[in-house]
């Protein structure tokens, strides 16, 4: 691995790189068109065994081991932990540990002080010894960036639960924030749908504030035990931060005043709230965070471990832990089985399988299945609308998403289905909602529409990642592709999501990247529906974003791009080649016309040469995004579908290339 500047390993420092590339001459195209053909069928047949007999697809999604951490912490707070579970996770916890004592978020990743914090305190329910050398590096690196007192408030609340912090130090999030109408500020709907489901039941934690017995102490986590958490000056009351300060000081008055009578009624809309959106399975929005919290808060209201509701989400949450070979116990924070199944439905067909192959068939029924066909929070904005969306995970009935909806129409119309009418029916749902969440700007959030209040993002409590939901370039490049697939390039609701986009490309040519890594995703995501659209490749906007790719385009011929280009203008477009980024980037140059440039043959030729024995790619960097820079996640699947779809576009074409040229000239 490579070491870079800031002490981690494994990322490509950008400034490291030469400026020259191969010249085009040295890559004949014949050859770089056979290796294609080649890595193309070794794929298909790969991704063909990886598909379950129910239809689907799901890799595993991993994060970082703070979801691990808070499984122990939860297990512990209950009452219910067991030495295997304990071992398990302790051994996948180790393993993840850097060399200079610190846990990352994503590969390749500095050392995140929260992340080490909940690190070090699941080892030592696990049974490390703070005196052991891995734990000594750990809690010293933690003192030096602050203690405790420097984590973000979710960790602290962890803390707080076994009395290792003050919940008079924590910011207060009162449960009669239920009774806030929809039109007021902070009301629970201006809240991203992910944040919703972790702020209500934690607004019943917040009121109950529950004090476990600590089974060891933390004094060696602060910078001075005698004073663990040090008065801070407030910021200035002229500036928003100071005034919200000012309000959660007068929230935390409000705590001990509260009318009790008010503050139960409170908590038991909280509780109402929470339980009329568990699934099915027993989880809460297909995800671990909001069904932890929601297991802790119901508990806190008198919810025992054998209540049904309690009993089925336990029984959840014990699906997302990933068993090793090895014997670790890996937890995965949700399962993306909806969105991997129609990335590889995309992948296969357009890689020159049958439309009427009985794999896409049967992946066809199961996306057909689960599709969502009654309301949920999105409703709250759009009460008028139909539903007919789909959701990423197996069981979120309450929150589908319009990424997951516009590439499942996607992948539905390359299925030749023996039911034609059920599929079209089920299509029309799709763009029918879709259609209906855009938002006023113009374009597509993930969850909701017009979810954009500057508020919640202020709030001291919020300090965890985002926690609104904007519209984002990749999302709508998504849905205006999907718009004009079908026939409706020309249609004003498509005509105000281009327009949003090229208002929304960076001067140097990129788009950004809200759900993947970053520019080099969001640039991949919009070029193919510009292109889709309408927008000729040699459109100004094509043309920049094609100048752009091509200059930050890796000497090995791949693409890459580091998670730190979040927050780090440095690293954008620049970071270790891998499959998924290279695959993005080759999608948008391949739709902008560019199938014979050299810049194409070498990433054809970097995806062809890299490929393993057995059809699939390695690739351990985090291209997925959960929050900017917070929360980044390395999805496995996605070594395998984007690779294979562009493979497959390169030596087949664009499978919608006639389609859509026919509604043009209709």
């Amino acid at each position: 691995m490579t070491a870079t500047t800031d002490g981690s390993t494994g990322a490509v420092n950008p400034r490291a790189a030469s400026a020259s590339k191969p010249t085009d001459t040295t890559i004949a195209a014949d050859d770089v068109l056979d290796a294609a053909r080649r890595a193309a069928e070794r794929s298909v047949e790969h991704l063909l065994g990886q598909q379950d007999e129910q239809g689907w697809w799901k890799g595993d999604l991993a994060t970082n081991v703070t979801m691990d951490a808070e499984d122990l912490l939860l297990r512990q707070f209950l009452g219910i932990q067991d030495p295997d579970t304990l071992r398990a996770a302790g051994r996948f916890i180790r393993g993840e540990q850097l060399g200079d004592g610190t846990w990352a978020t994503f590969h390749g990743g500095p050392g995140e002080l929260s992340t080490t914090i909940e690190a070090y305190v699941a080892l030592r329910l696990a049974g490390d010894r703070p005196d052991e050398p891995h734990m000594v590096r750990a809690s010293a690196w933690i003192r030096e960036q602050g203690g405790i007192a420097a984590s973000r408030v979710f960790t602290r609340i962890w803390l707080a639960l076994f009395g290792w912090w003050k919940w008079d130090d924590l910011p207060e999030l009162p449960p009669e924030l239920m009774f806030f109408p929809k039109w007021a500020p902070l009301n629970i709907y201006d809240f991203g749908c992910w944040a919703r489901q972790t702020i209500v039941p934690l607004t019943i934690v917040s009121a109950k504030r529950p004090v476990r017995p600590a089974p060891f102490r933390l004094d060696e986590l602060h910078t001075d035990a005698r004073n663990p958490s040090p008065s801070r000056r407030p910021a200035p009351a002229a500036i928003w931060d100071g005034v919200f300060q000012r309000l959660d000081k007068a929230l935390h008055l409000y705590h001990r005043i509260a009318p009790r009578g008010l503050r139960r009624t409170a908590m038991n809309a909280a509780a109402r709230w929470i339980i009329e959106r568990q699934e099915n399975d027993g989880c809460w929005g297909g995800i671990q965070p909001p069904a932890v919290y929601s297991v802790i808060a119901l508990h806190l209201m008198g919810y025992d471990l054998d209540h049904p509701v309690m009993r089925a989400g336990l029984e959840s949450l014990d699906r997302f832990a990933v068993w090793r070979e090895d014997g670790a116990r890996m937890i995965e924070a949700c399962q993306s089985p909806v969105w991997d199944t129609c990335l590889a439905t995309i992948a296969l067909a357009d890689a020159g399988l049958s439309p009427d192959h009985p794999a896409l068939v049967k992946a066809a029924d199961w996306m057909l299945d689960e599709e969502i066909a009654r309301p949920g929070d999105w409703a709250v904005r759009r009460p008028r609308l139909d539903p007919g969306g789909w959701a990423f995970e197996f069981h979120n009935d309450n929150y589908p998403d319009i990424d997951d909806t516009a590439e499942v129409v996607l992948a539905l119309r390359r299925v030749r289905h023996p039911d034609p009418a059920r599929v079209e029916a089920a299509i029309q749902r799709g763009v029918r909602w879709s259609v209906g969440m855009q938002s006023r700007n113009g374009a597509w959030g993930a969850f909701d529409a017009d979810n954009t209040s500057p508020l919640p993002n202020r709030l001291p409590f919020c300090d965890f990642g985002e926690v609104v939901d904007p519209p984002s370039a990749d999302v709508t490049g998504h849905v205006v592709e999907m718009l004009a697939v079908e026939g409706r390039s020309g249609h004003p609701v498509t005509r105000r999501g281009i327009r949003w986009l090229l208002a929304e490309q960076e001067d140097g040519g990129a788009w950004f990247g809200r759900w993947g890594v970053n520019y080099v995703y969001g640039t991949g995501s919009v070029v193919p529906a510009l292109v889709a659209a309408g927008l000729p490749g040699t459109h100004p906007a094509i043309r920049r974003a094609v100048g752009w790719l091509e200059s930050v385009q890796n000497d090995d011929g791949g693409w890459g791009e580091d998670l730190r280009s979040y927050h780090d203008e440095k690293w954008i477009g620049h970071g270790a080649s891998t499959a998924s980024q290279t695959a993005w980037a080759l999608l948008a140059l391949l739709a902008a016309g560019e199938r014979d440039s050299g810049a194409v043959r070498r990433g054809v030729r970097w995806l062809s040469e890299t490929q393993r024995a057995d059809g699939s790619w390695d690739e351990p960097y985090f291209t997925g995004t959960g929050f900017p820079w917070d929360f980044s996640i390395n999805y496995h699947l996605y070594r395998q579908v984007f690779p294979l779809t562009a493979l497959g576009r390169y030596v087949h074409g664009d499978p919608f290339a006639d389609r859509v040229a026919a509604v043009k000239g209709a």
